[in-house]
């Protein structure tokens, strides 16, 4: 009795010992839905996506090269850098680790490729970078896309992912909101199309402007979409919000968006769109 109860301690503690082992870091990934551990790698091959059907979060270069025709992509104003205004030392120090963290010097990335060899404009944002929060830079650079694609005449397309406005740069980050959208009018005026595609998730003042403004609107599978979170509506209006609010499909069945298009049929759906306004065009 003594000895068994002695092998079924050790092995207990064997298994404990295994169970708290570290997984080396890239290597694995747990899906945020199911739970299900997964092999980077595997994972990559189907587009970020868990058999459950869970998206997970993409960096810039991830996404474009999902995306884009293999090396067609060109990169613009890749070594424009966020300013300080206020001086805030804290923000400073973000800033270094968010370019640590993200290989990026902002939140996002924007340039020219092609799909299906259809030449376009393409602005991806990354929320590796401060949750992607749009900040005078992050509005520089969409605005100077949006100017490309009017003065190229070549069509554009968003992937829109934010936490929002960038606090630490005050009244400037807000100014973003009505600069992207102006610019957009004059792409409109121009005649070129204009496509997002919302990503999670897509709030705040970004969700506000240039997010909500595409001639057609897609949105990958429950990602979440909103001004502001759910728990501060709630607590503003004292109500219960309806199951699944502020994601894709409700806003689907709201009208708000044209299409949900699972990860591994965005290029072709892209390519879709884009073959038919260069239709229109001739």
């Amino acid at each position: 009795m003594v000895l068994e109860a002695f092998r079924k301690q050790k092995n207990a503690a064997a298994q404990s010992e295994s169970e708290n082992r570290e997984i080396p870091e890239g290597i694995w990934s747990k899906c945020g839905r199911c739970g299900e551990i997964l092999l980077n790698k595997d994972l990559l091959k189907n587009y970020k996506v868990c058999q459950c059907g869970f998206h997970f979060r993409l960096t810039a270069s991830e996404r474009i090269q999902m995306t884009l025709d293999s090396g067609s992509f060109r990169e613009n104003d890749a070594g424009i850098l966020p300013v300080n205004p206020f001086k805030l030392s804290d923000y400073a120090n973000k800033l270094v680790e968010a370019r640590n963290k993200s290989g990026l010097n902002e939140a996002v990335v924007y340039g020219e490729g092609t799909i299906n060899n259809i030449p376009l404009v393409i602005v991806v944002m990354d929320t590796n970078f401060m949750m992607a929060s749009m900040g005078t830079v992050v509005g520089e650079k969409i605005t100077r896309a949006i100017e490309l694609a009017a003065a190229a005449g070549k069509p554009l397309v968003i992937f829109a992912a934010s936490g929002g406005a960038r606090m630490q740069e005050g009244i400037l980050s807000l100014m973003q909101l009505a600069k992207t959208v102006e610019a957009l009018a004059r792409l409109s005026e121009a005649g070129q199309l204009y496509i997002t595609v919302i990503t999670d998730p897509t709030t705040g003042g970004v969700s506000a402007s240039f997010a909500a403004l595409g001639d057609i609107i897609l949105a990958e599978p429950e990602s979440m979409i909103g001004f502001t979170g759910p728990r501060v509506i709630e607590q503003t209006i004292r109500q219960r919000l309806p199951e699944g609010f502020q994601r894709a499909e409700f806003f689907k069945e709201h009208g708000f968006i044209d299409k949900i298009v699972p990860r591994p049929q965005m290029k072709e759906t892209l390519a879709k769109l884009l073959a038919l306004h260069l239709q229109g065009e001739k």
